[in-house]
Formats: structure tokens, C-alpha cells, sequence
């Protein structure tokens, strides 16, 4: 008869093969849908790709300038939305804040909308940004749309790293005369920065590549000028992206490949860059 302990160690064994062979298929897909992208669009990645605008007529010279620069408008004012708002929140709720049923009702609310669809902040952006406010269909509501989708991720990251930060730390700066203020400057912040930075770099990579949100906002489909200011209309990446993709013509879904390309490479800096903070950071604190 087998005993308990070899029945669980069977067990353990079924869940690490069943593991590795899950893992082993999601990365085959990933490479073959990935060959076939690069393979579609690599040679189409050039000067013109950059500079030129879309064109329905003349696919084969249509560029992203557009929609590149629309991203890049979109991801800045997002960034200086979310990042004071999210990073001053999280400061709050982990150092000011009582701790009461008010609190923790709070911070259920916080977690639970980073798990919110994108679309239902694109519906919230669209009744108040864009009716509400009379913003219209502006690169500022686009941004104000994707900050409300990121700050719950600010928020908790920023939580998350300062709580990293060793008690001891801040009793000390206490016991040094030290206010809160001086102490959450000079002390909390500087050694958790590099978990913050790594928490508002993943949120924004993850707002460069959202598209549902901003369709219900009104980002245009086809724009054939940059956005010159928060009140321009503006296209991105990703909506560029969808726009070239049902159209049967071959020039097209290369256009969109070498799109999604370009999105890629911008997500995988964003996430590199991350990544390298979070080591860096860790080298330079020692407790």
C-alpha cells in the first residue's frame, strides 16, 4: 500500500511536469507567432515607416509618425497624471492613514480596479472627460482615461515597496529628531524608489499597448498629422495597429506587423529599463 508521503510526492512531481509542459507550450506558441510576425514585417521597419503618414491610396509608402508621436503624448501626460497622484497616494495610505474599517475598505476598492477592465475606464473617460468636461476627443482625454486605468497599479506598488522598507530604518531617523515628513523623504522613499520606479514603468507598459479605452474615447482611426498640443487629436500605436488589420490588402498586414513591432521593442525598453532599476536599487541598498 502507498503511503501518504509518497502519494503527495507523486503528486508534487504530476504538478512539475504539468508545469514545465504548460510553460514549454506557451513559449512555442509565443516564438511561432512571433517568427511570423518579424518574418511579415521586419522589412518594412525603415526610414519612410517612421517619417511617412498613413495612407490608404499608396500602403506600401505608409508610415506610423502619427501614431508614434500620438503615443508618445499619451504616454508623457500619463505619466505626469499618474505618477505624483498614484506615488502621493500610496504614501498616504501606508504612513498617514488610520487604520480603520474606512482604510481597509479603501484599499480592497484599490486592488479590486486594478483588476477592472480597461473598457469600463474608457466608458468612465467617455461621460466625464469627454462630455462632462467638454475635453472632446483630445490627446488629454486620452490621458486622463489611461491614468485612471494605472493608478490602482501606481498605488499598490508603491504601498508594496515601502512596506519593504525595514522598521528600523524610520525608527531611527525618529530617534535622530527626525519629523515624518524628513523621515519618509530622506529615508522610506530613497530606499524603496527602486520598487516605485519598477511598479510606474510596468503600469505605463501597460497603457502604451491598451486600446479598447481609448477607441471609446475617440481616438481617431486614421490621422494624417502629429498632435501639436493636449487639445489635438491624436491616434497611437495600437489603434493604428487595428485600424490596418481587417484591410485584405498584403501591404497592410505588413504595416500592421512592423506596428506591432515597434510596440514590442518600446514594451520590452520599458520593461528592461525596469527591470535594471530594480537591480540597481538593490545593489546600492544595504540594511
Amino acid at each position: 500500500m502507498i503511503s501518504v508521503a509518497t502519494k503527495n510526492r507523486i503528486k508534487d512531481k504530476l504538478f512539475e511536469y504539468w508545469g514545465i509542459i504548460s510553460t514549454l507550450i506557451g513559449i512555442v506558441l509565443l516564438v511561432v507567432f512571433m517568427t511570423d510576425i518579424f518574418m511579415q514585417g521586419v522589412s518594412r521597419i525603415d526610414t519612410t515607416f517612421f517619417t511617412n503618414s498613413p495612407s490608404g491610396l499608396k500602403p506600401e509608402t505608409s508610415g506610423i509618425f502619427p501614431a508614434l508621436l500620438g503615443t508618445l503624448w499619451i504616454l508623457f501626460l500619463t505619466a505626469s497624471i499618474s505618477i505624483p497622484l498614484g506615488v502621493g497616494a500610496g504614501i498616504y495610505l501606508e504612513e498617514y492613514s488610520e487604520k480603520n474599517w474606512v482604510s481597509t475598505l479603501l484599499e480592497i476598492n484599490i486592488s479590486n480596479l486594478a483588476g477592472v477592465p480597461s473598457i469600463i475606464y474608457g466608458l468612465l473617460g467617455l461621460e466625464v472627460f469627454v462630455r462632462i468636461m467638454g475635453l472632446g476627443k483630445s490627446v488629454l482625454a486620452g490621458a486622463l482615461t489611461l491614468s485612471l486605468l494605472v493608478l490602482p497599479i501606481v498605488i499598490v506598488a508603491t504601498r508594496e515597496a515601502i512596506k519593504a522598507v525595514p522598521d528600523s530604518i524610520k525608527q531611527a531617523a525618529y530617534a535622530l529628531g527626525a519629523t515624518k515628513w524628513q523621515t519618509i523623504w530622506t529615508q522610506v522613499l530613497p530606499s524603496s524608489i527602486g520598487g516605485v520606479l519598477t511598479g510606474v514603468i510596468l503600469a505605463l507598459s501597460r497603457a502604451i499597448g491598451e486600446t479598447a479605452p481609448l477607441i471609446v474615447v475617440g481616438a481617431a482611426a486614421y490621422i494624417y498629422d502629429a498632435p501639436d498640443g493636449v487639445l489635438s487629436e491624436y491616434t497611437v500605436i495600437p489603434m493604428q495597429i487595428y485600424t490596418w488589420m481587417p484591410d485584405a490588402r498584403e501591404a497592410m498586414k505588413v504595416n500592421a506587423a512592423a506596428g506591432i513591432i515597434v510596440l514590442l521593442m518600446i514594451t520590452l525598453v520599458m520593461n528592461g529599463f525596469a527591470v535594471y532599476l530594480r537591480n540597481r536599487w538593490q545593489k546600492k541598498i544595504k540594511w
